[in-house]
C-alpha cells in the first residue's frame, strides 16, 4: 500500500510465441507491477498460419522452464477459423483477468484476439502496440532481449541472416533495408521471425546445441534440432 492506494497485481496469460515480441510485451507488462501466470500458445497445423507465429514451436516445453512458467498449448488446423476457435478453447478456462499479446501493428491480429477475448470477459494488453517500431527494436535489446533470426522472408533478408542476434548492427542493417526495399525493420509484416535465447523473464539462458537450415528462395528457415538450458543436461530435440 503506498499513500492509501493499493495496488492489485492483475493475473495475466501470455500469448507467446517464443519470439521478441510477445516475450517483450511479457516483460514490459511484469514491469508495471502485473503477473504472467500462463504461457499460452496455439500451434498451427499450417506453418503459414496468418495469425500465429509457427517456427520452432517444439521447443516450447524447454522455453516455458527457463522462464518458469505453466505452458498452455492447443493444436490448431491453421485456418483463420481454427486458430481462433483453438484460441478461445485455451483461454477458456484459464483462472486470468486478462491476455497479453505482442502485436504491433497488425490490425487482423489485433482484432481476432480482442474478439476473442471480448468474448471471454477478459482484458486485452497490448503494451507494444502501435510504438514506433525502430524504438521498439532499441527497446528490446537494451531491456536484454536476446533473440535470433530463424525465418527469411523477405527481399534483402536472406538465409545469411538465418541464425544472426538481433543486436544493435542487425538494426542498422534493418534499417538499410528498410530503406532500400520498403520492409517493415520490426518483421511485422512477416518479413522475419524470431527466436529468443535469453531474457530478464528467463531464469536460464537456451543453449542452441544444432539446428538444421531449410533455404527457399524467398528465404528459409532455421530449426533448433537440439537445444538445453544453461548449465543443464536437460535437452529438447
Amino acid at each position: 500500500m503506498t499513500d492509501g492506494i493499493r495496488f492489485i497485481c492483475v493475473k495475466l496469460a501470455s500469448l507467446f510465441s517464443g519470439g521478441k515480441d510477445s516475450t517483450f510485451a511479457s516483460y514490459l507488462m511484469e514491469q508495471q507491477g502485473h503477473c504472467v501466470e500462463f504461457l499460452v500458445c496455439v500451434i498451427p497445423a499450417d506453418p503459414f498460419s496468418w495469425l500465429f507465429h509457427t517456427p520452432n514451436l517444439h521447443l516450447l516445453p524447454l522455453m516455458a522452464r527457463a522462464m518458469s512458467r505453466p505452458l498452455v498449448t492447443v493444436d490448431s488446423t491453421g485456418s483463420e477459423e481454427g486458430d481462433i476457435a483453438s484460441l478461445r478453447w485455451a483461454l477458456s478456462d484459464l483462472p486470468v483477468d486478462g491476455v497479453i499479446t505482442g502485436a504491433v501493428a497488425s490490425d487482423f491480429q489485433w482484432d481476432r484476439i480482442n474478439g476473442v477475448c471480448e468474448e471471454l470477459g477478459l482484458r486485452t494488453f497490448s503494451p507494444l502496440w502501435r510504438k514506433d517500431q525502430l524504438m521498439l527494436l532499441d527497446e528490446t535489446i537494451q531491456a536484454g532481449i536476446r533473440a535470433i533470426v530463424v525465418g527469411a522472408y523477405a527481399e534483402g533478408i536472406g538465409p545469411e541472416w538465418l541464425g544472426r542476434e538481433i543486436d544493435s548492427a542487425a538494426v542498422k542493417d534493418l534499417v538499410a533495408l528498410s530503406r532500400r526495399h520498403g520492409i517493415n525493420p520490426s518483421g511485422e509484416g512477416g518479413e522475419y521471425e524470431t527466436l529468443v535465447l535469453n531474457s530478464p523473464l528467463h531464469s536460464s539462458p537456451i543453449e542452441v546445441l544444432d539446428s538444421q537450415v531449410e533455404r527457399s528462395p524467398s528465404g528459409g528457415r532455421l530449426t533448433v534440432t537440439k537445444a538445453r538450458l544453461g548449465g543443464r543436461n536437460d535437452e529438447a530435440a
